[in-house]
């Protein structure tokens, strides 16, 4: 099969081993399943701002009270109302990767919740159209930090079984904040005056404040601490949270030993703080690229025009009636909320370019169909004949979008980012794909009113002719990544060389104690690699 397959140097996985091995689940391990408890409020929910967000802009404007106040916006206006929070993310991007390596993941999110608030506060007392869409630029400003610091900080706390499902899950709470959106949304359709819209924007307010209350009770990344000369409180939170098994002590000394030799080695052959090194090497260069296409790819693929303009759609093949157009937004909120659960939950069994390929192929199949059911909708409705089994075809396919969307661009998408970049580059790889998604979510928000007024179903062509291309892209530039932990897939495309250096640290320390018979070597073991802050001091800034 195609593709740009990482190399890993046909090295011994040995901290994948040793986590395979371990015979206990999560939920038996009283730290670990705190810590697990604990990342959904703060790190998991973080998603759940910007589907509320997206179902929140969609339902609102179908609702009478907001159609007045603001005039009934068209056109542009309609689509700059539904850009600006990507806007405003597009703006924030280059400061992301500074906040996050000078303040850690924790003090990230924490701010970025903060600036949320500020947006939310804005956005349910405004007073004209340009205060509400400076409103959702200050949103948009805010989600990036903790879109960047959460996804990182699930994957670098969580342990390496577990971590592929919890990364996964990270993009699920999108569909929660747009269940959410939909019910308030709903509740509030009765209410004639303007707190019809004003209450639902006001409560974009309440995922922030879970973040900001709960954000501290987690522990901070232990790959920062290190970079920061405190090794001591990283191999203090491995400890806690990664020991709790059979041969803990022995895991955890492994654990530490491939962290610091692999951050060593990445601080060798990168400069101290430099977007340049995006593009220094070969392999970064793939990266990039990687990051780049899928950004767009999670944007450009057809999702906007549901998350967005599903009025607009359904009203184009005759289903007018608000509540109606309501209940199938909350109906659809929920059936992609199970959808992407279940795919959350097959990531360890599937391998990751199988479940690209899928997602690719199945949306261009998908989309192809619906745009044939809207042509003939869109026709009966026009010649005064409905053509009802047209109407309840384009309503399928609509529906069927969500697994094929879900198999790989939503629950995918932050387990790969996290798996393809090294950690001394996450976040600016990481704020990449999240510059290109938001450029594209821009584009698509502010053209996609444009295009379904001026074309019609002829609209829905461009995406069938960008979906083809995808699946091409994937194919031959998608590399796989299931397996391994980070560390071990630190290197894939810098060769053989690095990645034995990387793994052999763990190595090390894991045949050290099997050939131990007399227990002193493990103590001493843990005693040099407690000791080893050193070594890292002197490479890492």
């Amino acid at each position: 099969m195609g593709g740009a397959g990482g190399d890993f140097g046909g090295s011994d996985p040995v901290i994948s081993r040793l986590a395979k091995e371990d015979p206990i689940p999560w939920y038996k391990k009283p730290n670990l399943r705190f810590l697990y408890f604990m990342l959904f409020p703060t790190c998991m929910g973080i998603e759940l701002t910007s589907g509320f967000d997206s179902q929140m802009i969609n339902a609102l404007q179908i609702l009478e009270s907001w159609i007045q106040y603001f005039d009934n916006p068209q056109g542009a206006l309609k689509g700059i109302i539904s850009a600006a929070y990507s806007l405003g993310a597009i703006l924030s991007l280059p400061l992301v990767p500074i906040i996050n390596d000078r303040f850690g993941r924790r003090w990230s999110i924490a701010l970025g919740s903060i600036v949320m608030i500020v947006g939310a506060i804005i956005q349910g007392f405004s007073q004209h159209v340009g205060m509400y869409i400076v409103a959702r630029m200050i949103l948009g400003f805010g989600i990036p930090t903790c879109i960047v610091s959460g996804s990182s900080l699930i994957g670098e706390l969580a342990y390496p079984k577990e971590r592929p499902v919890l990364t996964s899950l990270f993009n699920v709470s999108y569909f929660v904040g747009q269940i959410v959106a939909a019910a308030i949304v709903f509740g509030t359709n009765s209410i004639a005056s303007n707190w019809g819209w004003r209450i639902p924007s006001l409560l974009q307010i309440c995922p922030s404040l879970l973040q900001l209350a709960f954000v501290f009770f987690i522990p901070e990344s232990p790959r920062w601490l290190i970079t920061k000369d405190r090794s001591q409180e990283a191999h203090d939170i491995l400890k806690k949270y990664h020991g709790e098994m059979e041969r803990g002590e022995e895991f955890v000394a492994a654990e530490f030993a491939q962290m610091q030799a692999v951050i060593r080695l990445e601080y060798e052959t990168v400069s101290k703080s430099s977007w340049m090194d995006l593009l220094r090497t070969s392999g970064m260069r793939k990266r990039l690229l990687i990051s780049s296409m899928l950004g767009l790819f999670t944007q450009w693929s057809g999702n906007t025009l549901i998350s967005y303009f599903l009025g607009d759609l359904l009203k184009m093949i005759g289903f007018t009636e608000s509540t109606f157009i309501q209940k199938i937004n909350v109906s659809i909120a929920c059936w992609s909320l199970f959808c992407g659960v279940t795919v959350s939950l097959l990531v360890t069994r599937i391998r990751r370019r199988i479940m690209y390929m899928a997602c690719t192929i199945s949306l261009l199949l998908c989309y192809i169909a619906w745009t044939v059911s809207m042509e003939r909708a869109m026709t009966g409705k026009a010649n005064g004949t409905p053509n009802n089994g047209a109407n309840i075809a384009t309503l399928f396919f609509i529906y069927m979008y969500s697994p094929c969307y879900n198999m790989g661009y939503n629950a995918l998408t932050y387990t790969y980012m996290v798996e393809v970049w090294p950690y001394a580059e996450r976040s600016r790889g990481i704020a990449v794909f999240q510059l290109f998604g938001r450029l594209a979510g821009f584009f698509t928000t502010f053209v996609n009113p444009i295009g379904l007024k001026n074309v019609g179903w002829k609209y829905l062509i461009s995406y069938c002719c960008w979906l083809a291309f995808e699946v091409c892209f994937v194919y031959f530039m998608f590399p796989e990544t299931m397996g391994r932990t980070l560390e071990e897939l630190t290197f894939m495309f810098e060769g053989e060389d690095l990645q034995r250096q990387a793994n052999a640290a763990a190595e090390k320390v894991v045949n050290h104690t099997e050939h131990d018979t007399t227990g002193l070597g493990r103590r001493s073991t843990n005693e040099n690699k407690l000791g080893g802050s050193a070594e890292v001091k002197e490479h890492v800034p």
